[in-house]
């Protein structure tokens, strides 16, 4: 789905440039140039980088050491 209409970023295309390594609104918009026009685009942007933060945090959290939980 299009995200952001001014520069045609889908959701895939932000969430590849996280799974890339973008961590911040700032990174996603050098990378993709999402909210740099009329700005519409930016709080679907930011659910997006906020999902992809918390499916990491909760990929860290599993990953946990088993001698932790003793």
């Amino acid at each position: 789905m299009i995200v952001c209409v001014c520069r045609a970023v889908s959701d895939r295309q932000i969430r590849s440039s996280l799974r890339e390594g973008a961590q911040t609104m700032s990174q996603l918009r050098a990378d993709l140039g999402v909210t740099t026009c009329c700005g519409k685009c930016g709080p679907r942007v930011r659910e997006l980088l906020d999902e992809h933060r918390a499916d990491e945090a909760r990929s860290v959290g599993s990953l946990a050491c088993a001698c932790a939980a003793a």
